[in-house]
């Protein structure tokens, strides 16, 4: 991202259980149900910005408690099928708090957004030397393997760590409340710790299950 974005301070929502948008990546969508795709129609018209957040456990089904965090994404893509559906890509700009969230005349959910702890994801993050990168690649190796993930090693190997950990965090079927710290990790190197840890333990599971 070249450009200077200023994601907007008042931020359509987009609750995706199990779902996460790192700054930098992208994530492909099907829209579908009535209400978001009238979300999807008004950022079109708007400022193109959605906010992907992940709805907690608690509240009413309809309208559950929300996560603290969420990444603003801006739509770099869309389609719209015969069926009336949206098959678009948002790609990640920036981490938000919500500050609180809206009410608002719409059928989908508005959030009030503060990016000031996120700042640092405007810059390009570099790993520090204290990563051992190739004990990491190890484990991604093996934990691929477990979960059944295909990849091209090849490419992987020569891409930016920090992009390999952004998508591994992203795609790992990991449960929502990883996916939540894997979100909220204050730096790449932190965020990668956090996914060696999460990858160690499924393989220490996997490897005690068929032990026993």
């Amino acid at each position: 991202m070249s450009q200077i974005i200023n994601p907007p301070s008042e931020i359509k929502l987009f609750p995706i259980r199990g779902c996460i948008l790192p700054p930098g990546e992208h994530l492909p969508l099907n829209v579908f149900e009535p209400r978001y795709l009238n979300m999807v129609d008004d950022a079109l018209a708007g400022d193109s910005f959605i906010g992907v957040i992940q709805p907690s456990p608690s509240g009413p089904s309809d309208k559950p408690a929300l996560e603290k965090v969420g990444g603003a994404g801006r739509i770099v893509s869309h389609q719209e099928t015969s069926d009336g559906r949206y098959l678009m890509v948002l790609e990640g700009v920036m981490r938000f708090a919500v500050d609180e969230e809206l009410d608002v005349r719409k059928p989908y959910r508005v959030a009030r957004a503060d990016y000031r702890p996120f700042s640092q994801d405007l810059v390009e993050a570099h790993l520090t030397p204290m990563i051992e990168v190739a004990g990491l690649l190890d484990r991604l190796h093996a934990y691929f393997d477990l979960v059944g993930i295909e990849t091209d090693w090849p490419a992987l190997e020569q891409a930016p760590l920090s992009l390999v950990i952004n998508k591994t965090a992203m795609a790992a079927p990991f449960d929502p409340a990883a996916k939540q710290r894997l979100l909220e990790a204050s730096s790449i190197p932190q965020r990668a710790e956090l996914l060696d840890n999460l990858m160690q333990d499924s393989l220490s599971q996997a490897s005690s299950g068929s032990a026993g």
